[in-house]
């Protein structure tokens, strides 16, 4: 049985929390009033799970979240608090902390949230009982999945969260970089979940000037502007009754975000140049590939907005993390392009082999596809060459295989930095291009032009 400790110094929440959870009968419970005695109880104890009450006297919750971090302790937390403090819940979730919920307790949703802990645990015991990889054959939507090529054990664990997440209509926000499939596992959940007979809406922030965005996000009325000759029905409307996916939601402005926040609270909206409220029925599934926290902390994003969209959470590992993925997907997208430009190279050469095994793939699967689709428009013999991959590919590979000893290792953003250069060196400045390359839309390279100072 799931061991889970309680600390709350209310003991009537003492008392419902223990009741509530010993009827399931899936959990061994231990309470703790008196907070002082937390540290105590977290070094002996082997609990698997910590329902911890945020706003105690002596010891706080976050004292307790502190401690954890700091001595690697391995329990699972789930905050709960009376008071929807925004700021506390970013620190928590900073912290490690699994979920984040507001007093009264929502019982289906600790439950759910409780499953999805006793699950995960499932697995990681039953992969370290055979000593066998994560398969498909414990997922049960397979076919939700199809277009995600992977026999990474963290991608297909990732899959499981998906399914307990496609079982709720609860807003998921996606974190991961440029290329790592953020749209296809917002599609997998729409798939999985009870809105998969109606629409699933994608749409790229990023590609939008905000000015436009409004009226492409919430429609227009016939004359609401210049130009306004018939009325329009925006992403919103098109979505109602299905599922909203929002790419690169960390590019929208702030005058949007508000409006956004707005059908998350009220589920409902305004056409432009209408004063006519339209309910909508829809879920927002929302990816990112920057940091929001540093977005919060620079203002331009909107705490409230990320409070209501982060929900549930799915963080997607890069590429250049599953290494185990990299020659599956080369040898995939060879056959794909194989057939698409009706050629016949039959296999990919080991020293071509080794170099994107060796290479950092900024762009993450994305970039992977557009330089084997590269390749073989160019090859002309029976394999792919290392004549047919980009210079900076090559480069790249040879800095990553260099031994240094007298420099210290560059940070995520130079390495960032450098790999843009490079890139937009290959393409003669050509941006529409080195987006391509990069697997990211033009807004988001000119954005990072931009955050670079690259000339």
């Amino acid at each position: 049985m799931t061991k889970v400790l309680v600390i709350d110094d209310n003991q009537a929440i003492l008392n419902f929390l223990n009741v509530f959870l010993l009827q399931s009968g899936k959990f061994e419970i231990q309470t703790l009033q008196d907070s002082r005695k937390a540290f105590e109880y977290l070094d002996k104890a082997d609990s698997d799970v910590l329902l911890l009450d945020m706003d105690m006297p002596n010891v706080t919750g976050m004292d307790v979240l502190k401690y954890i971090k700091e001595k690697g302790i391995e329990i699972t937390t789930v905050v709960l608090t009376g008071v929807e403090d925004i700021d506390l819940a970013i620190a928590a979730m900073k912290l490690g902390t699994f979920d984040y919920m507001l007093k009264p307790v929502n019982e289906e949703k600790l439950m759910a949230t409780l499953n999805s802990v006793v699950k995960k645990k499932e697995l990681h015991k039953t992969r370290a009982k055979s000593n066998a990889p994560l398969s498909f054959s414990s997922i049960e939507h397979k076919e939700a999945f199809s277009k995600i090529i992977t026999q990474n054990d963290e991608m297909i664990n990732i899959f499981h969260y998906v399914e307990k997440f496609a079982a709720t209509d609860n807003s998921i926000l996606i974190w991961g970089e440029s290329g790592t499939g953020k749209e296809l596992i917002a599609e997998a959940i729409h798939k999985i979940s009870n809105r998969r007979n109606n629409k699933f809406v994608a749409v790229n922030a990023g590609t939008f000037a905000n000015e436009l965005f409004s009226s492409e996000f919430f429609g227009y009325e016939k004359g609401a502007f210049t130009g306004a000759e018939k009325n329009k029905t925006g992403f919103i409307e098109e979505a109602d009754g299905g599922t909203l996916f929002l790419d690169e939601i960390g590019e929208l402005s702030l005058p949007i975000q508000v409006k956004l926040l707005r059908v998350l609270q009220e589920e409902e909206f305004y056409k432009l140049g209408s004063t006519k409220n339209l309910k909508v029925d829809l879920r927002i599934i929302v990816a990112t590939n920057k940091n929001l926290f540093e977005e919060i902390n620079t203002g331009n994003f909107r705490k409230d907005l990320f409070f209501r969209l982060n929900i549930n959470s799915i963080k997607l590992p890069p590429l250049r993390s599953r290494k185990d993925d990299i020659v599956l997907l080369a040898n995939y997208f060879l056959k794909k392009f194989n057939k698409k430009y009706k050629k016949e190279i039959k296999r990919i050469s080991k020293p071509v082999i080794n170099c994107l095994k060796n290479y950092s793939f900024p762009g993450n699967v994305r970039e992977l596809m557009n330089l084997i689709n590269s390749a073989i428009i160019i090859e002309s013999g029976n394999e792919i060459q290392m004549k047919s991959l980009p210079g900076y590919c090559m480069e790249d590979m040879s800095a990553s295989t260099d031994i240094i000893d007298d420099t210290a290792p560059s940070s995520l953003k130079e390495v960032e930095k450098n790999h843009l250069k490079k890139v937009l060196t290959y393409t003669n400045g050509n941006k529409s291009k080195a987006a391509k390359i990069l697997g990211v839309s033009r807004v988001t390279l000119l954005s990072k032009i931009k955050q670079y100072k690259i000339d």
